[in-house]
């Protein structure tokens, strides 16, 4: 009998216009093409999102409990973690609304195993789970401490607390789901140094369809380079204001018709040189620099595909993170070619020449946009690996399985 499943989550997964929400959805689709179709509580900010819109899109494959509700504001935040004493991150996503219609859908409804989508869930989760006696099973996206401690020394007594709690977290639930084997890893060691050092802690990879259509129309450029951005995901912005600042210039110096194409942050973006949209007397001053560096900024598209149009080359300039980049298993599926950064390419189990191109700064970068231009055959060589990558370890069926077979041992030992 398929497994009576409650996932709880810090974002509506739809529109999956970010690598988290994308890799929830694949997973909530894996679940349901096995049978399971899970309850979801999660939040969702009525004023970036329709409601009415996401609970239909969701519907096919989960029953979904949406709450009209977004994160913190920077003053509750900031109050909510000092009082409880909650890392700032934490504080942020501990939303009462989603941990009251958590605590009454498990009054009303026979669940056996509760999902938890990230560590931030866990506080909407834990209390009313452990009254119940139910295990609880979170899914790490990233080693969270790692990412404040990327930030350096400005950041370090945050990323501190926030290893310390996250280490208990991993020790109070019944099992961790990690994406990688380098984050199983850590969250290991912080459960151990948390008191706990036979915490369960498995890789579990992120499930991916190993082909889609490309993106149409094509981008202009001779090449046209993507890079995906996010307000408000540090790693993203550091990578598009880096890309921008210091590695675009090589790559136009090596290749005047090149076009870079920063997907997810309208013009205005992180970036030096960034500038304000146009206005009706025609392109402003910092517009037309933009122009001239042969970059354009476009806000979150509408459907993911638009930025992998056949023909162009995705960039992945990364300087810190943990988890994997879904944008990245998306490229391959949609047959667009990659470069990385090592820390980009992290946890994919890549090979540089074979899978995707890695590169570590800007002559590195357009050098192997030369690469690609000049070696007939390359792109699609990529590609195909990466395909066959997504097929060896990404599969939605077999990502699936594998997480119903831990929800299936977490019960067996309660």
């Amino acid at each position: 009998m398929p497994v009576r499943l409650l996932v709880v989550a810090t974002k509506c997964p739809w529109p999956p216009i970010d690598g988290g929400r994308l890799l929830l959805l694949r997973t909530l689709e894996g679940l349901a093409a096995e049978g399971v179709r899970a309850t979801l509580v999660a939040p969702l900010d009525p004023r970036r999102h329709e409601l009415a819109a996401a609970t239909a899109a969701l519907d096919r494959c989960c029953e979904p409990e949406l709450v009209a509700a977004g994160p913190a504001g920077a003053a509750s935040t900031l109050l909510r973690s000092i009082g409880h004493r909650l890392p700032l991150t934490i504080a942020r996503h501990t939303l009462p609304a989603v941990r009251r219609r958590v605590a009454a859908l498990l009054a009303a409804r026979s669940f056996e195993v509760v999902h938890a989508e990230q560590l931030q869930a866990l506080p909407q989760v834990l209390p009313a789970a452990r009254a119940r006696g139910l295990p609880v099973v979170l899914r790490a996206q990233n080693v969270e401490s790692a990412l404040w401690a990327a930030a350096g020394r400005p950041l370090a007594l945050e990323a501190r607390r926030l290893a310390a709690w996250e280490g208990r977290a991993v020790a109070a639930v019944a099992a961790t789901a990690a994406l990688t084997a380098a984050d199983a890893a850590a969250l290991r060691r912080l459960a151990a140094a948390a008191g706990a050092p036979g915490a369960r802690v498995v890789e579990v990879p992120a499930p991916f369809a190993p082909e889609l259509p490309p993106g149409m129309p094509p981008l202009p450029g001779e090449p046209a380079v993507v890079v995906l951005g996010s307000r408000g995901w540090r790693p993203n912005e550091d990578a598009v204001a880096w890309f921008v600042g210091e590695v675009w210039p090589a790559v136009r110096r090596a290749l005047p018709p090149a076009q870079l194409h920063v997907f997810g942050i309208p013009r205005g973006g992180p970036a030096p040189g960034s500038a304000p949209a146009a206005g009706a007397g025609g392109p402003a001053p910092g517009a037309r620099r933009e122009s001239e560096r042969g970059i354009a900024w476009h806000g979150p598209p509408a459907d993911s595909a638009a930025a992998f149009a056949a023909g162009s080359i995705h960039a992945v300039p990364l300087r810190f993170g943990s988890g994997v980049r879904m944008k990245v298993l998306e490229a391959w599926a949609r047959g667009v070619p990659v470069i990385a950064t090592p820390e980009g390419a992290a946890g994919l189990e890549a090979v540089d020449g074979r899978d995707l191109l890695v590169a570590r700064d800007g002559p590195g970068f357009a050098a192997a946009c030369r690469r690609l231009r000049d070696e007939p055959g390359l792109a699609a060589a990529l590609a195909a690996a990466g395909r066959a990558a997504l097929r060896r370890r990404h599969d939605p069926a077999t990502v699936a399985r594998r997480l119903l077979a831990l929800y299936d041992e977490v019960l067996t030992q309660t």
